[in-house]
């Protein structure tokens, strides 16, 4: 397919922006190819070799992505060609994919005034390198928990991505193409940004302003706007639960309006949801976090750890303790891709 190229750029580059990405174990290969995609595409139509990028592990060996893809790096940290922007990028299992000399070469890239970023979990990286203190960062809203817990001196926020200074952190998934084309519209020009979204097929490039997660407003969809108010308090006071009557009140209903309203949309009482609302929070910071239980119990909004532990038990069907020894187990005994597939071929 022959597409034209855009030649109006906003800036002549003396030399290719050279962008790095440290791929770290179990990285996600989606937000990965969000990030390099828009720059070939800027490349192929602007006509010029605009952007360079080059794929780094610790290393210089293949690491596998969190789908069991092996993508071969195109060096090693210490063979790292001179670079403009470096961003890491994470996964799954983030506190368990990173090393100290990698947290030290950071420091060091930091230090020769390269431009650091981080994708997905790769922002959890950065903070553990103090490389974020005291700054706005955007990480996927699964991670937000851990991050706000293990480093307050950073200021996290719900949006996309976020570009400030010589720091620019996204959220992962598709965020990483929004971001690059924000990128890619100041350094050459609006018109490049929309040609390359026309051929990503995208109905809209999404800006700083986007929040990541879906708000209750928009995931209930046409649900009535007295549910979205109520489900929206409720999300913003977990720690520290509201009873239900105080709910009641804020919203403007009877608590009869309020259960018929639940049971008709949502086929659960305000109760109920409101309980489940805190047990997934619970259940992420025990997959996500060392923090002890009894203080997940207590972010969670339970008077006590023996009335966590019987209702996570009742609806998730196994004990805190279980669920966290049990993601130990999976992250100690889970096959990579290629182990499977010989299982598969052996049965």
């Amino acid at each position: 397919m022959n597409e034209p190229t855009i030649t109006g750029s906003t800036k002549q580059s003396v030399h290719p922006t050279r962008f790095g990405f440290l791929l770290l174990p179990n990285y996600t290969m989606i937000s990965l190819a969000s990030a390099v995609e828009p720059l070939r595409m800027a490349n192929q139509l602007s006509g010029r070799i605009l952007y360079s990028w080059f794929l780094i592990t610790e290393d210089g060996e293949a690491v596998a992505a969190s789908d069991g893809i092996r993508v071969l790096p195109d060096g090693s940290m210490d063979a790292a060609l001179p670079l403009d922007v470096l961003i890491v990028v994470g996964g799954i299992d983030v506190d368990q994919s990173y090393s100290r000399r990698q947290i030290e070469w950071l420091r060091f890239v930091d230090q020769r005034g390269v431009q650091l970023g981080g994708i997905c979990t790769g922002a959890l990286v950065l903070a553990h390198a103090q490389l974020l203190d005291g700054r706005e960062c955007s990480v996927h809203w699964e991670s937000m928990v851990l991050l706000q817990e293990s480093h307050p001196k950073v200021q996290c926020n719900s949006r996309l991505f976020t570009v400030q200074g010589n720091r620019i952190t996204c959220t992962g998934g598709t965020a990483p193409l929004d971001m690059m084309l924000n990128i890619i519209g100041k350094a050459h020009g609006k018109a490049l940004a929309h040609s390359i979204s026309e051929m990503f097929i995208l109905d809209r490039i999404r800006d700083q302003t986007d929040n990541q997660r879906i708000q209750p407003r928009y995931s209930l969809s046409v649900a009535p706007p007295k549910l979205v108010e109520a489900t929206t308090l409720m999300e913003a006071n977990l720690e520290e639960p509201l009873a239900l009557l105080e709910l009641t009140d804020l919203v403007g209903l009877s608590l009869r309006q309020m259960e018929r309203l639940f049971k008709n949309n949502l086929d659960c009482s305000p109760s109920r949801y409101y309980l489940l609302l805190r047990l997934y929070r619970a259940r992420r910071l025990l997959k996500q976090t060392s923090l002890p239980i009894v203080e997940i119990s207590a972010s969670c909004g339970f008077v006590s750890r023996p009335h966590f532990s019987k209702c996570y038990s009742n609806h998730m069907g196994l004990s805190p303790r279980q669920e966290r020894a049990q993601i130990t187990a999976n992250k100690e005994g889970s096959p990579s891709r290629s182990e499977d597939i010989k299982l598969e071929y052996q049965d």
